[in-house]
């Protein structure tokens, strides 16, 4: 009875073991094959994407029969019988009880118009919800999602994501409160409020108020405040679908479930429960790893074996898109003399701790948010000594995350499906020497997927060891690594994503390779990057030419070489600024940053900013982003060169130049080092004979100080050698890394660089400068390339017959003489400016006026 994930697990595992003469049936009541519901998110943010299980061959096997669209609906024990809705009677030797959980609703008044985040066809009725509201109010739909922990998050981050307002009520005084500490949970919130979810921690919904048409109109929640709300969606659990066991007399919990022994066996013994509906030690278990250990134990016991299941594995990953979190074993430091060792930096958002026991030696638990690298290596040493002082292994602080290599064979590497280190090992020795060949193998990483970092190390640490080449795939659709690729589509000379996928991978491709070969056309080809089949390649920034901001709104970032400006041009920036309401902000690269610039908006304020002489400064892309100087000799009475000069020369030879990731320049006229030049993926410093040539120096989650390549060079063997070191960079490194990371990946780091640049070991000099020629030669601005094509501008309707008018759903509050976007808070209590007009909210009423 049920087709979820434990249900399919219970199948799989009975046709692979061999059934030896049985078969099952599978009655599974939604009209879906079995699908992965840890990832409902993705379903949220795209509608097409196929969360079915894999494998699908246990549907195919004769002695398997599953029934969707169908549910039982009464379980008669003493005929060994089960009646289905369609009115079938179905006889059993055993019946396995894999019913799942429903998300429960409150009984409170106006509970009949919530929603629940549980099952495909919820996460579809909302994402069409969403869109109907849109179109009919006219304004972003404001949604209450009840519930801070995992399933709530991911609704709300959802939700935000398709441009609602999201605001998260949540009964604990912080977010996860059942998996993370206070701590954690507080670093958490600022996570999910940067993302423009509102928060109300501390309370409950107590009531919902609707409209005469039955739909949500506000929630009241516990502590006297109103959150208006179009769609209220509860996400505060689960609770077991034992109604049928209740009725048929088999022993179930106080608190729900059905009571099950260590071999998963009911109070009947031809009846079986796994799952969510299955009570361990009174409570049931909402979690992959435990329902995938009751079907395997199951599928032995029903085969002769001896199985039995005695561990829950509580260990929990959020999903949400651009938010890190993990937790796992004692997180609490609940263990007496239990120690926790814990790194936190607020302004970041991140929040790592270990927590060991009181001689600092055994893993007890961890919890990461903000940055969660350590958690897949760490997690199969829970239980373990470990064999370096805990900090070591807090990636926050600068430590290496431990490795693959260093796992004994009996840690678990995938707790959701019970594979060890060892069987991973063994697999890769068998001859399963790619990452997809090895999953399929082993099932590691098949499941949530948060192993698969750890099983892609243990497979290269496996092949190195055994003298076998390593796969540097880029993802499943290219075997070839960036590197190559690169190689590839410049020899080859090929120009569009449809020629590459289809000459060097296979599929339809995925938002790894996408923007990686968008990247590597644009770079190779200087070419429009949303011309001729580029555009869906490009990440949402790339797409609108603009960075989005967490209100949905976009900022606009004009080139300003070197810091250097003319006051008419500044004039220009703040008049745009004052006309279209823009927040404006200097960055820290030295440039103007206007916030607060709606998708339709980006051609007009674009138009005056070219008008006057501005081009785009790229702030959105994978390129080069600024380059920052002192003012140098021309008026600093310590300056030796002029900074300024070469900073605008060298931001204006490598405007536009797109490669792996993004990168910054710094040039500072003296060693007192005004311009930062040393946390820079280039830096340049005067000295009295030339300049010093840097490399390699990043800021981020792990700054790096750039290491020094050449010294004392004239201005032309200056820009000769930083041609070299950017094209060999762009052309080796992998996708997403920065200038560091990949410096510290090459064999020999600074001292092979210098080789490469500066001595020409490779012959390539000539090569990379032409090259980067090509680029000086072809570049032309993007906004200005723009403006110039009506076909172009059509991108930047928001849809098809977008009125030119104020957007009502974007509201400010001023602070310090300007206007920032207001939270859910204070657009329900204050004054707000609402399309640029001073709309007052009379806080009786706790709400927005509708638009006219």
């Amino acid at each position: 009875m049920g087709g979820g994930p434990a249900a399919h697990r219970l199948v799989d595992a009975l046709v692979s073991r061999g059934m030896a003469g049985r078969s099952v049936v599978v009655v599974a009541e939604e009209a879906y094959l079995p699908y992965d519901r840890v990832q409902l998110s993705k379903r949220l943010a795209d509608s097409t994407v196929d969360l079915t299980l894999e494998p699908a061959s246990p549907w195919e096997d004769a002695a398997v029969s599953l029934r969707v669209g169908e549910a039982v609906t009464a379980i008669d024990r003493s005929m060994r019988t089960v009646t289905t809705s369609e009115g079938a009677v179905l006889g059993y030797d055993d019946l396995i009880l894999a019913t799942g959980s429903s998300a429960p609703v409150p009984d409170i008044p106006g509970a009949a118009s919530a929603r629940v985040y549980r099952t495909i066809d919820d996460v579809d009725a909302l994402v069409a919800e969403v869109a109907e509201l849109r179109r009919r109010l006219g304004r972003a739909p404001r949604v209450a999602v009840a519930g801070g922990g995992l399933l709530g998050l991911e609704a709300a981050g959802g939700m935000a994501a398709l441009g609602a307002e999201a605001v998260v009520i949540h009964s604990g005084g912080w977010l996860m409160s059942a998996q993370l500490d206070e701590g954690a949970g507080q670093a958490l919130g600022r996570l999910i409020s940067a993302r423009g979810v509102d928060l109300r921690l501390g309370t409950r919904p107590q009531r919902i108020e609707c409209a005469d048409d039955g739909l949500p109109v506000a929630v009241f929640c516990t502590d006297g405040r109103r959150v208006p709300a179009d769609i209220v969606v509860f996400a505060i659990g689960i609770r077991a679908r034992d109604e049928l066991a209740k009725a048929a007399g088999i022993e179930t919990a106080d608190r729900g479930g059905v009571i099950i022994d260590e071999a998963c066996r009911t109070s009947d013994p031809a009846i079986w429960a796994i799952g969510e509906v299955a009570a361990v030690d009174g409570r049931t278990i909402g979690l992959v790893a435990p329902a995938n250990a009751m079907a395997e134990t199951v599928a032995d016991r029903l085969l002769g074996g001896d199985a039995t299941f005695t561990t829950v594995d509580d260990a929990t990953k959020l999903k949400l898109s651009g938010v890190d979190v993990a937790s796992f074993g004692d997180a609490f430091a609940r263990e007496p003399g239990a120690l926790e060792i814990v790194y936190a930096d607020p302004a970041r958002g991140l929040y790592q701790k270990l927590v060991v026991s009181d001689d600092a030696k055994t893993l007890l638990g961890g919890v990461f948010v903000g940055d969660a690298a350590p958690y897949a290596g760490l997690r199969p040493l829970l239980g373990r000594v470990l064999d370096a002082e805990p900090a070591a292994y807090l990636s926050a602080a600068g430590a290496e995350p431990p490795g693959g290599g260093s796992l004994p064979d009996d840690a678990y590497v995938c707790s959701c499906n019970n594979v060890t280190a060892g069987a991973v090992r063994s697999a890769v020795r068998d001859g399963c020497h790619e990452l997809g060949a090895l999953k399929t193998c082993t099932r590691a990483g098949t499941q949530c997927g948060s192993c698969v970092p750890l099983v892609k190390k243990l497979l290269e640490t496996e092949l190195a060891a055994a003298g076998a080449t390593v796969s540097r795939a880029l993802c499943e659709h290219f075997d070839l690594s960036r590197q190559e690729l690169f190689e590839s589509v410049r020899v080859r000379g090929l120009t569009s994503w449809e020629d590459t996928i289809g000459l060097l991978g296979r599929g339809r491709g995925c938002d790894i390779c996408k923007p990686a070969v968008g990247s590597i056309l644009a770079s190779q080809h200087g070419q429009y990057p949303l011309d001729g089949g580029l555009g869906p390649l490009q990440d949402t920034n790339d797409r609108a030419l603009a960075n989005m901001q967490k209100d949905g709104t976009y900022s606009v970032v004009p080139r300003i070489p070197g810091g250097e400006i003319t006051p008419q041009k500044l004039a220009v920036i703040a008049q745009v600024a004052t006309d279209f309401d823009l927040y404006t902000k200097i960055t820290g690269g030295q440039r103007i940053d206007l916030f607060g610039a709606r998708l339709d908006q980006l051609p007009d304020i674009w138009r005056r900013l070219v008008d006057a002489g501005f081009e785009s400064g790229q702030a959105y892309g994978k390129a080069l982003r600024n380059v920052k100087s002192c003012v140098g000799s021309t008026w600093c009475r310590y300056g030796v060169q002029d900074s300024v000069g070469m900073a605008v020369g060298l931001e204006l030879r490598y405007r536009g130049l797109r490669g792996p990731h993004k990168f910054k320049f710094g040039v500072s006229g003296c060693a007192r080092e005004c311009a930062e030049a040393r946390g820079k993926d280039v830096g340049v410093i005067a000295t009295d004979k030339g300049w010093n040539l840097y490399v390699g120096g990043n800021g981020g989650f792990q700054p790096a100080h750039a290491q020094l390549l050449a010294s004392d060079l004239d201005d032309e063997t200056l820009v000769r050698f930083i041609d070299r070191y950017l094209m060999y960079y762009i052309r080796t490194a992998d996708r997403l890394q920065r200038t560091a990371r990949w410096m510290e990946e090459l064999d020999g780091g600074v001292d092979h660089v210098r080789e490469v640049v500066v001595e020409d070991s490779l012959g390539l000099g000539a090569e990379l400068e032409a090259a980067m020629a090509r680029h000086v030669d072809t570049y032309e601005d993007e906004w200005a390339a723009t403006l110039r094509d009506p076909e172009r501008l059509r991108r930047f309707r928001s849809f098809v017959n977008a009125p030119a008018e104020a957007d009502p759903t974007i509201a400010r509050v001023e602070e310090r003489g300007q206007r920032r976007p207001a939270t859910a808070a204070e657009r329900a209590d204050g004054v707000v400016f609402v399309a640029g007009a001073r709309i007052p909210v009379r806080s009786a009423e706790h709400t927005l006026p509708e638009p006219a």
